[in-house]
């Protein structure tokens, strides 16, 4: 057992060796193995789990199990053991996940299924996952999940699902498409046969025909009546006229036979079964804890709990091993529930006495497992028992908070609970509360949280706890003021955040230098966060802080894409996306928007348009997302520069009234920006020229003037820019700057100068591999390149620019021709801009291997092309290809 995984929930639960075989049953499941799901269903005590063990153990495919309890009702706690249970048999799967599953809280259940059915396909052999005890989950998102996990699971994965009740899953559905195999009460239920075997070789009884079929009359072939009934019997003399004494319900013959079972253990035994009952799991250790430390006086000091343990299961008193081993242990589930009801009845007459009876009990358990590193059953068993003191101590953790560690809706739960009077008596749970939520993306409650907390403190000495608990109150509003882009605010509150918290307080500290970089960024001061992301992040992997880790990772991503270290940046946004998985996350949103700016500035359209709209398909997964806008902003452009103003057009006019009704205030400006380019393209130079003026924006007003031809006017809206960008170290925006000067210098005939300032922008763009921002520029910067090709300098990358640009015109030529368009269109498979663009290259003359280096392709794909095109157009060589492509009017 670890701190956070028990493992005894994933082990699969050894067969007796003295067991009434099934094989009728056996051979049931064998047959319907093709199914997606087995549906094990029926009361406690008919043998649910032990006949699915039974199968199992003839079963040649691999196994995970997972054995569900109530604190599984957590979707984060549920989704860590379903990952972990899958990893018995592939221990891959998954992995990227856990930690995310910890620090993105608020993510909804169905969407980390989703991502994990992606790597359960990767699974190459068959398997079976078991879900025992399934009736403890009553948690909607999880049933969901599961629903969600049948519709879509893989054929090589089965699905056991053992339930005292019918689980919410979409069994009509199921059974219609024969996709279940259900084994229910009736099917459970001893036979005569069954009974007989078991009584006689069992349970070591010799009873007649007569007295197997009333008492298999009696319990209804109920096998744990049955166990209990033969229990009881060892110690009667007159085996016939006890059969004969009871009669009734389960219920009645439940409570009367567990009476006659412990009746007939030793007064140890008794008090052993009773005040263990309180455990979910037991091991000696902490049987001994909770019986010989002071709570009550020692049943039998020569006995250990390990050594009652095992007499109990050689006894077959319904104790379940956990491990092969035999140092865990749990009673079934039936009986313990009889067990606690018999405790509290038991303990006194006195209602205080009984309470505080059995808190002492939960008290010395929640000691033990504290002291042996089990924090969320530390917790349980302190929240039970209602020490506030102790619950609160140990959520606040030694090294981290136990809601970090991924049991954050135990924690908000229980905080749920408490009343006001309660909370105040602790100022630490308030802030804990309001922490708790915004783990989990409840943002609206939070500042009352903060506000009661900080009430809480009036008065209260400032003590280093007190001083830590006033910073971490001003790390929260830090995070909050984040999602509105509160620069301000984030600094104010980070600050004292850092000057408050406690040293030792990693977590918080790391999480507030993460915010004071992402302050900066909003300020332009790129350097200091930088700084500050990579403080944050060494500071996270440290402390194992997953979602940190990510965030400050495209942090620093974003900060090296703006010095136009595109190459880095690559890497750094692909890093992202490799520790985020499949998870749809906002930050993978943004490392797939990042990925798509530096693909088209590497002019691999294609490539942009995939990640651009990835980036606005997991955007719109989060409402009013500022994201999802800036998303479209940039597929609008691309729409733009194919020639689709219509489109392009359209989308501005959705961003620009979506950014006004949600009050995105800094993406008015860049969408006006887009807005201008568009207009421009279309000739409309005084609607562009209005725009500049009304939203501000320099670069597009000197590009307004260049496209009247006023290079002075241009060239005195530059100068000042450029001076102001130096002075603040802005490369991304040196880089625009700098390309319209070389422009509009040239244009205005001052070509030597234009050429120095030029020579210094093709030395920086080359090290990113740029090549967008100069096709963008059109025909006045292909003048220019062409004239600088002709110094000599740079000759690789000037060629590669120039190859660009004039495929650039080739598709233009290609897109603004109609009845190219329409011939191309006519075919039952029309041809593709990218397959018309080699079409006419091949038209030319150029090899494959020209081909490829004119438009930067693979040799492999220019091939590919051909192919296609040979395809469509019906023909086996070039020369039949031009011949019918000029038939079709497509040359």
């Amino acid at each position: 057992m670890s701190n956070s995984i028990l493992s005894t929930k994933l082990y699969i639960p050894e067969p007796r060796s003295n067991v009434v075989l099934r094989p009728r049953l056996i051979e049931h499941l064998n047959d319907w193995m093709h199914r997606k799901l087995t549906l094990v269903v029926a009361s406690a005590g008919y043998g649910k789990t032990s006949l699915v063990r039974e199968w199992l153990a003839v079963c040649s495919q691999p196994v995970a199990w997972l054995s569900l309890e109530e604190a599984d009702n957590d979707p984060v706690r549920f989704l860590r053991y379903f990952i972990t249970a899958l990893q018995t048999i592939a221990a891959n799967i998954g992995e990227g996940l856990l930690g995310l599953i910890h620090s993105a809280q608020s993510l909804p259940v169905e969407l980390i299924i989703t991502a994990l059915l992606n790597e359960i396909t990767s699974i190459s052999y068959h398997f079976i996952l078991v879900l025992d005890d399934y009736h403890a989950i009553d948690a909607l998102p999880i049933d969901n999940a599961i629903s969600l996990l049948l519709e879509h699971m893989p054929p090589q994965m089965h699905l056991v699902i053992v339930t005292r009740e019918v689980p919410r899953l979409p069994l009509a559905r199921l059974r219609v498409r024969d996709q279940l195999t259900e084994v229910r009460t009736a099917d459970l239920s001893f036979t005569f046969n069954e009974t007989a075997e078991f009584l006689s070789r069992v349970m070591g009884l010799n009873l007649s025909s007569e007295n197997i079929t009333l008492l298999e009359s009696r319990t209804e072939g109920w096998i744990a009546g049955l166990q209990l009934a033969a229990l009881s019997m060892q110690g009667h003399k007159d085996p016939n006229s006890f059969i004969k004494s009871f009669t009734g319900s389960h219920h009645y013959v439940l409570d009367y036979l567990v009476d006659e079972v412990i009746q007939q253990q030793s007064e140890c035994i008794q008090t052993f079964l009773l005040r263990t009952s309180i455990l979910d799991r037991l091991c000696g250790p902490l049987c001994d804890a909770i019986l010989h430390n002071g709570v009550v006086e020692p049943i039998v000091p020569s006995t250990s709990g390990q050594e009652i343990l095992e007499y109990l299961e050689r006894a077959n008193l319904f104790i379940i091993p956990l491990d092969k081993e035999r140092g865990w242990y749990r009673y079934h589930h039936l009986f313990a529930e009889l067990l606690r009801n018999r405790l509290y009845q038991s303990m006194s007459s006195n209602i205080n006495d009984k309470v505080r009876g059995v808190t002492n009990l939960h008290i010395r358990a929640s000691i033990w497992h504290e002291d042996n590193g089990l924090g969320i059953e530390a917790f349980h068993h302190a929240a039970v028992a209602k020490d506030i003191g102790r619950a609160a101590r140990i959520i606040e953790g030694k090294e981290m908070p136990l809601h970090f560690r991924g049991e954050v809706f135990p924690v908000v739960n229980w905080l749920d609970s408490l009343s006001h009077e309660e909370l105040n008596a602790w100022p630490s749970l308030w802030v804990i509360f309001a922490s708790a939520l915004l783990m989990v993306g409840k943002l609206i409650g939070v500042e009352q949280k903060l506000q009661a907390a900080e009430t809480a403190l009036l008065g209260v000495k400032q003590e280093e706890k007190t001083k830590d608990l006033i910073g971490h109150i001003a790390a929260i509003r830090a995070t909050l003021a984040v999602s509105n882009n509160q620069a301000e605010v984030i600094f104010a509150e980070s600050r004292r955040a850092l000057e408050y918290l406690n040293p030792d307080n990693l977590p918080v500290r790391t999480a507030t230098l993460w915010t004071m970089g992402y302050a900066y960024q909003l300020q332009g001061d790129r350097t200091k966060a930088g700084k500050s992301y990579t403080e944050a992040l060494s500071a996270s992997q440290k402390i194992g802080h997953v979602m940190i880790t990510i965030m400050a990772t495209l942090g620093l991503g974003n900060i090296q894409e703006a010095e136009n270290q595109l190459y880095t940046a690559f890497e750094t946004y692909w890093r992202v996306l490799n520790m985020t998985g499949d998870l749809p996350l906002l930050v993978a949103c943004e490392a797939h928007q990042g990925l798509a700016h530096i693909y088209y500035e590497w002019n691999d359209l294609d490539a942009a348009l995939l990640h651009g709209e990835q980036s606005v398909q997991l955007a719109k997964r989060f409402e009013h997302m500022d994201r999802a806008v800036e998303g479209e902003l940039f597929l609008a452009r691309l729409k733009m520069i194919r020639g689709e103003t219509s489109g392009a057009s359209a989308i501005l006019a959705q961003a620009d009234h979506l950014a006004r009704k949600h009050n995105f205030v800094l993406l008015v400006p860049k969408i006006a920006a887009i807005h201008v380019l568009l207009l421009l393209r279309q000739g409309k130079l005084t609607e562009a020229a209005d725009r500049t003026q009304k939203y501000d924006l320099p670069i597009s007003e000197a590009r307004v003037y260049l496209a009247q031809g006023e290079t002075s006017a241009a060239l005195a809206v530059l100068d000042p820019m450029k001076e102001q960008i130096e002075a603040k170290g802005w490369e991304d925006e040196r880089l625009k700057v700098f390309i319209l000067q070389a422009v509009a210098l040239h244009a205005h005939g001052e070509k030597l100068k234009a050429m120095q300032i030029l020579a210094d922008v093709l030395t920086k763009a080359e090290s990113g591999g740029f090549i967008r921002v100069f096709i963008d520029e059109g025909n006045a910067m292909n003048r220019l390149l062409c004239e600088a090709a002709t110094y000599g300098d740079m000759p690789d990358y000037l060629s590669k620019l120039l190859a660009e640009m004039r495929a650039e015109e080739l598709k233009s030529e290609v897109q603004s021709n109609p009845r190219l368009v329409q011939s191309a269109n006519h075919l039952i498979d029309p041809l593709s801009q990218r397959e018309l663009e080699v079409l006419h290259l091949i038209a030319q003359g150029l090899s494959n291997r020209e081909i490829s280096e004119r438009l930067f392709l693979a040799l492999s794909t220019v091939k590919g092309h051909n192919q296609s095109i040979f395809g469509k157009l019906q023909v086996q060589r070039r020369t039949e290809a031009i011949a019918r492509a000029r038939k079709l009017g497509l040359l």
